[in-house]
């Protein structure tokens, strides 16, 4: 029986068809229950519970990893959480964020995206608070460590963190010096009027554009701890624009093996060289392009590139004219990729040799038809997945359970989205068979349940018209259910009985 919340009664095997169906699921210890055809179904195994009514509802729990989620005609609105994680989130604009800090600090956050932001915590130093575009201080979004904005986009700071260990401040410099040393440690930019004028400082570095007319930023070679404790080295760099995008002038990787120097003059001239590799490219982007990397040992001519390529080397070799064909061949000391295309998007493969994986996807017309393929060369166990779309998904794990249902009009375009296969999957999955070599188990459905056939080893059952017609065989016995009612039983006897008659 299902636990708390997902109990049924009855027996644990019963068929009603479209109606009402309980059976055991064929690919992995479990039951699950169907009612009203794809409208509602609850499902339990070793490892989770399900309760649905697609497309509007769900509800998932994993004890054993004290996570769930709740979905709401999704994606508009769901939960999911993850022991004291949690989120609330309405169309991904609107959300409700909780749980706490590796500190175990707690912590609250409310995003009406992008207009109001705010985090609340016992700490204080967690909280935040974000009026857009009047007012707003924020920590740890949108891929910065603080930003502070007033009236935006006249004034916006960020910080971004960590870098190396803060320079103690010297109370002998003078207060340039000072405001310098106190950021230390930190990469700090003074937007105003943003993007056209900014400050940037940080640990060795400082710059300013006037964007789009000049910029310079420069860094020095800098150190700091790694998340073992030991010292590294940062490399520097010096940049500079004049007229972006027109004129670029970098130093790159400075103080490191593969120090790199590029010079950028559209649309005339690009050029890049450092010990590793060397890059030309005339009349940028439609110009030719030369490559040399000596690290990969290749040669490679490019007009224009990327679209009509030739490479020669060991770590390379490469014939392209898009979009009527290309073929890539790349070799690493680690792996091997393939990626070729015909008359592109008609016809692309990749595949990736990369022991002990053997990784391959044949794709036609991008999502009308793809086959994917891994497998193991240490075990020899592989998985595939092949979806023609809208009419059919088949998936093959590496137990060899394998799957098929049709039709499939968003799984093969979202095949990862597990929230996809509980809310809307039964709405449109007319034909379900499932095969398990391992138990020897196998069912095919039709119509949700409107026809339904099981096999075992030891048991064969099948049923037509929302039950109305039922049949079950086993060694032992033959039965028979024509409307709901016993039929003729048959039951097989010993052979020194049979043979005495």
């Amino acid at each position: 029986m299902l636990g708390s919340g997902f109990g049924v009664c009855g027996d644990a095997n019963a068929n009603a068809g479209f109606l009402f169906s309980r059976y055991q699921l064929t690919l992995e210890a479990g039951d699950r229950t169907e009612a009203l055809g794809p409208l509602f179904y609850q499902q339990e195994t070793e490892s989770e519970k399900t309760l649905a009514f697609p497309p509007i509802f769900s509800h998932v729990v994993r004890p054993d990893t004290d996570s769930e989620e709740y979905d709401f005609f999704y994606p508009l609105l769901s939960f999911d959480r993850y022991g004291h994680e949690y989120r609330w989130h309405l169309g991904q604009l609107l959300n409700f964020t909780g749980g706490q800090e590796q500190a175990e600090v707690p912590r609250r956050q409310f995003n009406i995206f992008p207009l109001y932001m705010q985090q609340r915590s016992p700490d204080t130093n967690l909280n935040y608070t974000a009026l857009f575009p009047i007012y707003g201080h924020l920590k740890k979004r949108i891929f910065r460590s603080e930003i502070d904005f007033v009236l935006w986009p006249f004034y916006v700071k960020t910080v971004r963190r960590p870098s190396a260990s803060p320079v103690p401040l010297d109370p002998e410099a003078d207060l340039r010096r000072q405001f310098l040393d106190a950021r230390r440690g930190d990469f700090t930019t003074y937007n105003y009027v943003y993007p056209f004028f900014h400050l940037r400082y940080g640990d060795g570095m400082k710059g300013w554009q006037l964007w789009p007319l000049l910029g310079h930023e420069q860094k020095a070679i800098t150190t700091k701890t790694n998340v073992w404790g030991e010292l590294e080295t940062t490399p520097g760099y010096d940049k500079r624009f004049v007229l972006w995008p027109f004129y670029f002038n970098q130093h790159r990787e400075i103080g490191t093996t593969n120090a790199e120097d590029q010079l950028v003059v559209l649309p005339f001239y690009n050029q890049l060289r450092s010990p590793m590799r060397d890059s030309t490219s005339y009349l940028t982007p439609i110009g030719l392009t030369i490559t040399d990397d000596r690290t990969r040992h290749y040669h490679e001519v490019g007009a224009p590139w990327p679209f009509i390529v030739f490479t020669r080397g060991e770590g390379k070799t490469a014939n392209r004219v898009w979009p009527f064909f290309s073929r890539v061949h790349t070799d690493t000391p680690e792996s091997r990729l393939d990626s070729n295309f015909y008359l592109w998007p008609l016809y692309k493969f990749k595949g990736i040799h990369s022991p002990p994986l053997e990784y391959g996807r044949t794709r036609i017309l991008l999502f009308l038809y793809s086959h994917t393929s891994a497998k193991s060369s240490e075990t020899g166990n592989f998985r595939t997945r092949t979806d023609l779309w809208p009419f059919f998904t088949h998936q093959r794990d590496y137990s060899g359970n394998a799957r098929l249902q049709i039709f499939a009009p968003l799984e093969p375009l979202l095949p990862a989205s597990k929230s996809i296969e509980r809310n809307y999957s039964p709405l449109w999955s007319v034909w379900r068979a499932e095969n398990n070599p391992q138990t020897g188990a196998a069912s095919q459905s039709l119509l949700w349940n409107f026809y339904r056939r099981e096999t075992s080893p030891t048991l064969k059952k099948g049923s037509l018209l929302f039950g109305l017609i039922q049949y079950e065989s086993s060694a032992e016995t033959k039965r028979w259910r024509l409307f709901y009612l016993p039929q003729s039983k048959s039951q097989s006897r010993p052979d020194h009985v049979s043979e005495h008659r």
